[in-house]
């Protein structure tokens, strides 16, 4: 376990050591360490895991993420003609589904304004999860709804990592690409498939440690502990500041240069 967090760790500052010729401190590589954790959404992962343990075990035995679990529980509840069950496990499906529309919403809104959409998605999830710490348990319908909606928001928002397609708040799909990318290396003797089984054996460890930590701060502090992971994804958007304009200033640079290129090859012919 150790091994592949201190491997994922290199894999971070790799190229940020290169870009620099090789010539960075301690207190830089920390510092560029901690920016890349950030933007490589460890941070939402670890979230992510704390979100189903708090849902689970604080919330009255309810999926935030999972829910094909919760529509397996509806289905129960249904043929055995428990509406109050029903209703208890179909307003965080629904939610959920809401969740991802919203999620979908921002991204139109915000896709050509100086505010980065993921940024505004993870800002908006931030302040619905402390919210629901301050709900008691005889609001727990409410609570769910709530996680459910912003776990919603956040797998749509975050589906890649390294241009790998992944998911941060479950780890079914995790765990078919960590196995069908250990078969390709094993078969073709593929280096880039080994380095994408580690990176999905990665997440799902680290999707691990936050519901350990989402089951031990629920035991801890109750009702709290959600507030653990709006902290989490509060700091994972101050990653994303000025992306949106970093990005097109690079782009129109990128531009520049290539249209320099064009007029210099036009001139040499």
């Amino acid at each position: 376990m150790l091994h592949l967090l201190l491997q994922f760790a290199l894999f971070q500052v790799q190229p940020l050591y290169t870009q620099h010729g090789g010539k960075l401190s301690c207190r830089d590589i920390f510092v560029a360490y901690l920016g890349r954790v950030i933007q490589s959404v460890v941070f939402i992962i670890i979230s992510g895991g704390l979100q189903d343990a708090y849902s689970y075990f604080c919330r009255n035995g309810v999926f935030a993420n999972a829910q094909t679990g919760n529509i397996v529980f509806l289905s129960v509840n249904l043929v055995n003609g428990d509406m109050a069950g029903v209703l208890k496990y179909l307003v965080p499906v629904a939610f959920f589904a809401l969740g991802a529309i919203l999620a979908k919403t921002l991204f139109f809104l915000f896709d050509k304004r100086k505010v980065f959409w993921k940024e505004v998605v993870l800002l908006v999830e931030s302040v619905t999860l402390f919210a629901v710490g301050f709900m008691p348990q005889s609001m727990n319908l409410y609570a769910n709804a709530l996680v459910s909606l912003a776990c919603a928001m956040q797998v749509l928002s975050f589906d890649q990592i390294y241009g790998n397609d992944f998911a941060s708040t479950m780890c079914i799909g995790n765990i078919v690409r960590m196995s069908g990318s250990l078969v390709t290396a094993i078969a073709k003797k593929d280096k880039s498939a080994l380095k994408r089984f580690g990176l999905y054996l990665a997440v799902v460890a680290i999707f691990a440690v936050g519901a350990g930590a989402g089951y031990l701060l629920q035991k801890a502090f109750g009702n709290y502990a959600i507030m653990f992971s709006a902290a989490l994804t509060f700091i994972a958007s101050l990653a994303f500041i000025g992306k949106e304009n970093a990005d097109k200033e690079n782009g129109a640079e990128t531009g520049k240069a290539e249209a320099e290129k064009s007029d210099t090859d036009e001139v040499n012919l």
